[in-house]
């Protein structure tokens, strides 16, 4: 991938529709991150863990396929990868479905995506991260 913007955040964006996962990267590159796609959560884990992708965020569909669901990547993110914000997206209820047994934290955002409030989220996320940051 090219990377115009040597100092942007890199953001992983994970989502099994090809064409919603492109649209949204495609979008994000336009505001300015370096965005890395992922079609499930074994290519986001091995991104990470095989050092190819450092990630500031990650934006995964709460239905998100692969050997672990997106509730379960979550939790292996925040262990693995403290560092690296989560943001899960998807309908209310197949999100509170699945996550019910997993965490009490639910989709932050809905599908279909608003590409305007994908990026102010994650914004506010990433500057509440460096607050606190030492």
């Amino acid at each position: 991938m090219e990377n115009r913007h040597a100092d942007a955040q890199c953001l992983i964006v994970a989502d099994g529709d090809v064409l919603i996962r492109n649209a949204l990267a495609e979008y994000l590159r336009h505001c300015g991150y370096k965005v890395i796609e992922a079609a499930n959560s074994d290519e986001v884990l091995t991104a990470l863990r095989r050092g190819t992708a450092s990630a500031d965020a990650v934006l995964a569909d709460a239905e998100l396929a692969g050997s672990i669901n997106a509730f379960e990547l979550r939790i292996r993110l925040r262990e693995e990868f403290p560092a690296i914000t989560t943001v899960l997206a998807g309908s209310v209820d197949a999100a509170a479905k699945a996550a019910s047994q997993l965490c009490d934290d639910g989709p932050h955002l809905r599908r279909p995506y608003e590409p305007e409030k994908v990026v102010a989220h994650i914004k506010r996320l990433l500057a509440a991260v460096k607050r606190q940051a030492p």
